[in-house]
């Protein structure tokens, strides 16, 4: 079965825009829970929503839904090139909009809007949404290092030759899961650029908050960093002919 590159591009931006809509919806809507309660909530909301999309859309676009995991792709020639630029697009565009309907949403309860608006609808600002003060150099090698690590099982599991495939969506979602755990409590966890971007952008639009946007730079490049090792240790681990 073949699938258009509109089709490609059109599930790319609706699964980024699922992702945004119900995971960062989850991250915003529980900002009044307790920490730890939280974690776990808005940690098995990306998880599970990732493999859902994953299972629905990856036959379509490949289920991307992340710049880090696209630019991946193409460094490893997983993905036409030609690809990218609209990928990455439709992954921003996407990601916009999910996070613009939480936003309206959460404009309905005055307590929430409060917290979302301290929070910047959850976007990262280096440590500002975690639980401890960690170093800008911190919260780079993190995001960095989980971006490998989730983005190296991507590139892994979905393998032409994995006899595993049927369940890349499941090791995938349980993979961000985990990486969210680990990740919420030092800077609210990113792991996808898209994901801190979207929500500082949109509260730039709303109430000209600027300090996630000003900061958003660091979950492009070290999520991208990741992403792009990960392509070369894959590379470097495939089979010889």
């Amino acid at each position: 079965m073949a699938w258009s590159t509109g089709q490609k591009y059109l599930a790319e931006f609706v699964g980024t825009f699922a992702l945004l809509l119900m995971a960062g919806g989850t991250a915003v809507f529980t900002l009044g829970e307790v920490d730890l309660s939280r974690a776990i909530l808005v940690s098995l909301a990306f998880g599970f929503v990732l493999a859902a999309l994953a299972w629905t859309l990856g036959d379509v676009s490949g289920g991307h839904f992340n710049p880090a995991v696209t630019l991946s792709m193409a460094l490893s020639r997983r993905m036409p090139l030609m690809d990218v630029v609209p990928y990455l697009i439709a992954q921003i565009i996407g990601g916009i909009v999910g996070i613009g309907v939480v936003a309206a949403i959460a404009h309905g309860n005055s307590g929430i809007w409060a917290l979302a608006q301290s929070a910047s609808l959850g976007s990262q600002a280096y440590a500002g949404n975690g639980l401890a003060g960690y170093s800008v150099g911190s919260v780079f090698l993190l995001e960095a290092a989980m971006t490998f690590v989730f983005v190296l099982v991507i590139q892994m599991i979905t393998r032409p030759e994995n006899g595993a495939k049927n369940l890349a969506p499941f090791g995938i979602g349980l993979t961000l899961l985990v990486g969210n755990l680990l990740a919420i409590p030092v800077d609210g966890a990113s792991l996808n650029p898209v994901r801190s971007f979207s929500p500082a952008l949109v509260s730039w639009a709303s109430w000209n908050s600027t300090t996630a946007l000003d900061q958003s730079w660091l979950f492009w490049v070290a999520p991208i960093l990741g992403g792009l090792l990960a392509a070369v240790v894959e590379m470097a681990m495939r089979p010889k002919a």
